[in-house]
Formats: structure tokens, sequence, C-alpha cells
């Protein structure tokens, strides 16, 4: 073999290596801006399935696959009746928080998920629904596992007027981003902290 044709084997390994390595960070960019885009998408939730699963392969399918799930969903916004009608009952629900919070925070973890099966989420399952919410209102996710978990604690009736008050302002928080309203109701006020009775 010839110098001559040495030196076009080289040249031909060079032009494919710098080809392959130009391709490699065209796709290493393209992964990078995805993520970018994940993360911005999911907020909190990204983070929160990073802490959980500490690898971005898998929180990304996760979020990928949620969000393919969402789109064959029939999600819809409320019509202005619908939307009229939820606000009316959430005004009535915070009403009552005064004197029957453990019952208003009941109301309004029903409430919330009267809206959402009228927007055409799934209502079956907790863990479920909060996949599916965090595709479309990733801002307001945790709201609603701390609203949950709240009203968990307080079904049980181990929760005081402070722990039902913050239900109920988690609640508003997902209620008025599922009704398309900004949350400018006050917070329900508390009486002093007691046991919380049904």
């Amino acid at each position: 073999m010839s110098s001559r044709e040495i030196m076009w084997i080289v040249l031909a390994l060079v032009i494919v290596a710098g080809a392959a390595l130009a391709g490699f960070a065209v796709w290493r960019n393209r992964r990078q801006a995805q993520r970018r885009e994940l993360a911005r998408r999911f907020g909190p939730e990204y983070e929160r399935l990073m802490q959980q699963h500490g690898s971005e392969t898998l929180v990304e399918r996760e979020l990928e696959a949620r969000a393919k799930r969402v789109s064959k969903l029939d999600i819809k916004e409320l019509s202005d009746s619908e939307r009229k009608s939820f606000s009316e009952a959430w005004h009535h629900t915070q009403e009552r928080f005064v004197d029957t919070p453990l019952i208003a925070v009941r109301s309004a973890h029903d409430l919330v998920q009267q809206v959402m099966r009228a927007r055409g989420y799934p209502v079956d399952d907790f863990e479920q629904r909060v996949a599916d919410l965090s595709v479309e209102h990733a801002g307001v996710v945790e709201h609603y596992r701390a609203a949950h978990a709240l009203h968990e604690t307080n079904r049980q009736g181990q929760g005081n007027t402070e722990e039902l008050r913050q239900a109920m302002v988690h609640y508003r928080h997902l209620f008025a981003d599922l009704l398309g309203a900004p949350a400018e109701e006050p917070a329900p006020r508390s009486r002093p902290l007691r046991p919380a009775h049904a």
C-alpha cells in the first residue's frame, strides 16, 4: 500500500470520526434541550422524580409516558356556566369552613374531583390523578399532594383546625388552576386551634 493510499485512508477515518463526533454533539445538545424542556414543563414534579429515581432517563420516560397518556384523554375546558357553578360551590364550601372546618375540607376534596371529572380527568386512583394533572397543571400538583395528605389525616380525626385551613388553601390553588381562574379569595380564617370533629 502506497503512502498516498495510507494518507487517503487516514483522511477518510478523520472525516468519519469528525462526523461521528459532530453527530454525537448534535444528539447530546438535542437531549439536553429536551431535558430542559421537560424540567421547565413539569417543574417541581421533574425534581421530585429525579430525587425518587436518580436517573434522567427514567424520569424522561415517566414524564413522556404521562404526556402520551393525557394526550389520549378527552380533556376539555369548562363552559362559562360550569365555571360559574363551580365557583359558587367553592364560595359556599369556603364559607362553611368557619363553623364546620372538617366538613368544608371534605367538600373541597369532593369539589376538586367534580371539576376534574367535568374536565375529562379520570378520578379513580389518587396517584394516577396526580400523574395526569402534572402534565398540564404541574405548578399545583404539590398543592394537591399536600391537601390530600392533610385530608387523609383529618379524615381519621387526627388533625386540627390549622391543618384543615392549610388543606383548604392547597385545594383552592388546585381548584383555581383547574377552573382557569386566579386564586384570589383570601384563605379561610381559622379559629384558635382545637381538635377537628365533623
